[in-house]
């Protein structure tokens, strides 16, 4: 086991000042017990904690470090921007040149707003939905987390589910009462849900790929279906790519289908590894969006250039011939060697992937909806987790969360995980 003193102290100490001791609640540990490391650097894969503990990072802050931990080229563009200032409230030319990055890699994404977070993006884009459709109602799905919003936290996904406590105290039941949940992968109960209240539906809200109960991509048909039923009933289709944008392809998970959205959201990757979010879509309903048209949003570090820098320079060395490429490479490797893992481990379970991001269960697979991952064996996958950190590899500390890899992770550091699950698998038997 690791030597975690430095951890155990700042974490105790933190426990009076910030709740729970954390500022994001799975990062307490509470489902798999033990200390949470708390990290002290990062270069490339690799990330350090304060007891000198070296782990392969498979969290990568949950998503947005494609390109691994302090990318030289974008630490340049970060000192550039900072030694020009870091916020101004007013706008840049920085703002634009993300934007229209976006713009031209997104399918369908016409206009776009930036705001600070994916939530702030998720939230902003319901508003909207609501005001262009004169609806109040909107459908989600059990298991996907669009952000702490009071509307999302219904059935909501990932740290919501590790903690047991799937709707929030203090979230009004007006509010809750307007939003309507479906299975993930259901559609045949989404358009009961249609037939019922398809008048007062404003929108349908879908991770294109479920990332916040592992890694679920959607059944041939799903989406296809869901945007039936919005052209059918009037409402919108709106794509949470927070969390698939620029990810699993250059211009996210739309570049994968041929289903169009309406609105998407973006956050992570289009951050570099700062706060950031994004809402956008058709220039139509964009043009509704203040000071344009009468939907008020606004944020005073919204474009910050800090963060727009970062973003930029991101996805500019994403758009490097082979970058995709080497990603879906390593994805494909990590998913064989860990099968193979679970098949030499005797156990049974199932390693989901979408591009480089991934999740094993320990339940028969197919995984594909909220019900399933409930039906994996979670005091097993604790085990295994608690081994992989003993030997070096941080996952995130949850059976709901995806795993992520990065273009700074290679074909060594890929054996040297399919490795730790070959003894982590076996240990948690």
């Amino acid at each position: 086991m690791q030597n975690l003193q430095r951890s155990q102290a700042v974490f105790d100490a933190a426990q009076a000042l910030i709740p729970g001791g954390v500022n994001s609640p799975v990062r307490a540990y509470r489902a798999v017990g033990g200390v949470p490391p708390h990290i002290a650097s990062a270069d490339g894969a690799r990330v350090t904690d304060l007891d000198g503990n070296e782990y392969i990072d498979m969290v990568l802050a949950y998503g947005p470090m494609i390109l691994g931990h302090c990318h030289p080229e974008v630490r340049g563009a970060l000192q550039d921007a900072i030694d020009h200032g870091t916020a101004f409230g007013a706008p840049t030319e920085g703002e634009l040149d993300l934007a229209r990055r976006i713009t031209e890699r997104v399918r369908g994404c016409e206009v776009v707003r930036l705001v600070n977070s994916g939530t702030e993006a998720t939230m902003s884009a319901l508003r909207l939905a609501r005001a262009a459709t004169g609806r109040e109602r909107f459908i989600k799905f059990a298991g996907c987390y669009h952000g702490h919003g009071d509307s999302f936290l219904v059935q909501a996904g990932s740290g919501a589910l590790t903690l047991g406590t799937p709707d929030s105290p203090g979230v009004p039941q007006c509010l809750a009462s307007l939003t309507s949940v479906a299975p993930y992968n259901d559609l045949e109960e989404t358009r009961r849900l249609f037939e019922e209240r398809g008048s007062e539906i404003a929108a349908v809200f879908v991770e294109p790929v479920a990332g916040n109960m592992g890694c679920i991509p959607p059944q041939p048909g799903f989406l296809e279906g869901l945007r039936e039923l919005c052209d059918t009933y009037g409402a919108l289709l709106i794509f949470d790519e927070v969390m698939t944008g620029f990810r699993v392809a250059r211009g996210g998970y739309l570049d994968l289908t041929d289903v169009p959205a309406d609105l998407v959201t973006l956050g992570k990757v289009i951050g570099g590894g700062l706060p950031i979010g994004a809402y956008g879509g058709r220039a139509d309903l964009m043009q509704e969006v203040a000071p344009a048209g009468p939907v008020y949003q606004a944020g005073t570090l919204s474009g910050n250039p800090v963060a727009v820098a970062a973003g930029v320079s991101t996805l500019d060395i994403l758009d490097r011939p082979g970058t995709y490429e080497h990603l879906e490479g390593v994805g494909a490797r990590l998913q064989a060697g860990l099968e193979r893992a679970l098949h030499d481990a005797g156990l049974q379970g199932t390693v989901q992937r979408q591009g480089s991001m991934l999740c094993l269960y320990l339940a028969e697979g197919p995984v594909t909806n909220l019900e399933a991952v409930h039906a994996s064996d979670h005091e097993r996958w604790t085990r295994f987790f608690q081994t992989m950190l003993a030997r070096g590899v941080l996952l995130p500390p949850s059976p709901y969360e995806a795993w992520f890899l990065s273009t700074a992770h290679d074909a060594d550091c890929v054996e040297e995980i399919i490795a730790a699950a070959g003894e982590a698998l076996k240990a948690s038997r």
